[in-house]
């Protein structure tokens, strides 16, 4: 637990003070215009601008841990002793979910050989829907290119939160502009209720880390926060300013990876990306209509449950949409566990590796 409260180095301070400075007006901005998740969204966009202008900002690296668990506490909120009866009605979607990825990663690796010219092993890695980090790092010990793996999954998780609350809020006419459902202001939250909250931080981030979860620092805390939401030890989720707060900085977090890169290069690995996630996209919807016309899920909500955006970003849109958290939150950790566990173990039985560049 050490390093996710070490204090930042003092060299890095002016640069990730202007990119919280502009990303901070770029949620203000968001909000007024009431887009979609404006303390994310806003900041993401001002600091993708800003990398591209080559402006000096860097992100908050070390504040995103602690976001992201506030997140997991905020995500395990949403599980509630109602939903148990549900968990049939998931077994269906749920299983699926290896078809879903199996599927993505035959289509997206030809994408990445042919159309972005990658080689094989970064091709294959790129294009597994889910574990940015764990892609990278598998990826990378197998001899792909860690650094076109992260930009790659980094402009997939970007694009995807970007186009999908837009679409439900220009297509389908969902009106987003209602922040409550986000929560109870931090003056209107109870003590007792704000320090079992932490509690769920302090004891979900190490039990995930012994249980070896994916997505700890996320995952953990869930965990924890729905066992006392289930029980019923509360049913309070963090208050409102704490998660505007974590969007923001995961927002500017997100947009600050393509810092230090050509504007050329950005602006293609942008049109790579654009590519990949319609794609990508495109069979999510086509599985949302088969399991709608199968079960009585909401093709809607499956399509934010299968959805290639990061866990914390697509539940975060869940949250917005006020569909169902706990749903949605579950199949993307699902998700992110077959990626994890299969996709190195299915390399190992491919002769991709032995493939020319």
């Amino acid at each position: 637990m050490k390093k996710l409260f070490e204090l930042p180095d003092p060299k890095d301070l002016p640069p990730v003070l202007l990119a919280l400075a502009l990303s901070a007006m770029g949620g203000v901005a968001a909000n007024w215009l009431t887009l979609p998740l404006p303390w994310m969204l806003g900041p993401m966009f001002v600091c993708l601008v800003g990398a591209i202008m080559g402006l000096p900002i860097k992100g908050p690296l070390r504040l995103r841990p602690i976001m992201v668990m506030v997140l997991g506490v905020m995500l395990g909120s949403g599980f509630n002793p109602a939903m148990l009866d549900q968990l049939g009605a998931w077994a269906v979607s749920l299983s699926m979910l290896v078809v879903y990825v199996a599927v993505i990663g035959f289509i997206a690796y030809p994408y990445f050989r042919k159309v972005a010219g990658y080689d094989p092993v970064t091709a294959y890695f790129s294009g597994m829907p889910g574990g940015l980090n764990e892609m990278m790092i598998v990826g990378g010990a197998m001899g792909g290119d860690e650094r076109k793996i992260v930009l790659t999954h980094a402009t997939r998780v970007l694009i995807a939160v970007f186009l999908i609350p837009i679409w439900f809020r220009l297509v389908e006419g969902l009106d987003m502009s209602d922040r409550s459902q986000f929560g109870v202001s931090l003056a209107d939250s109870e003590i007792s209720d704000l320090l079992i909250l932490a509690a769920c931080i302090v004891v979900g981030y190490p039990m995930a880390q012994i249980l070896r979860l994916p997505a700890k620092m996320l995952v953990g805390p869930m965990l924890v926060s729905a066992a006392v939401h289930l029980t019923g030890v509360t049913d309070a989720p963090p208050p409102l300013e704490i998660i505007n707060l974590a969007q923001w900085i995961i927002g500017t977090v997100i947009g600050c990876r393509f810092v230090g890169i050509a504007p050329g290069e950005i602006l293609r690995m942008i049109r790579i990306g654009l590519g990949a996630t319609l794609i990508m996209l495109g069979v999510t919807a086509v599985f949302a209509v088969g399991l709608g016309a199968i079960t009585d899920l909401d093709p809607k909500m499956v399509v934010l449950a299968y959805a290639p955006g990061g866990l914390a970003e697509m539940s975060l849109v869940a949250l917005a949409l006020g569909a169902d958290v706990a749903f949605v939150a579950t199949h993307h950790v699902i998700r992110i566990a077959y990626v994890v566990i299969f996709a190195p173990l299915l390399f190992k039985f491919t002769s991709i590796r032995k493939q020319p560049p």
